[in-house]
């Protein structure tokens, strides 16, 4: 996927190399799971590292904000539910895992 800035593919853009030990059980581990998806090593690594860093971000539980983005953030808690019929509806369906 072309970088939104840039205009270049991801292969173009690759300048930085990252270096790593691993143990031989952890080569060989690694080196299968590669070859089972049909994946060279360095994609491998590097999309289950990007795919683990996505998630680390993602369960970030603090954040911090200035006292006017807190105030915005604070009213738009204190607004109502807002109804919405069709949700309503969809929740009250039994789903394809209830149905035999």
């Amino acid at each position: 996927m072309p970088h939104p800035q840039s205009g270049h593919s991801d292969s173009a853009r690759k300048a930085t190399r990252l270096n790593l030990r691993a143990s031989a059980r952890q080569d060989a581990l690694i080196r299968k799971a590669a070859e089972s998806v049909g994946r060279s090593v360095t994609e491998f690594v590097l999309d289950s590292a990007c795919a683990s860093a996505e998630h680390v971000l993602a369960e970030r539980r603090q954040f911090v904000l200035d006292d006017e983005a807190w105030s915005r953030f604070m009213a738009a808690l204190d607004q109502p539910a807002a109804d919405k019929p069709r949700l309503k509806t969809l929740l009250s369906e039994p789903s394809v895992l209830d149905r035999s």
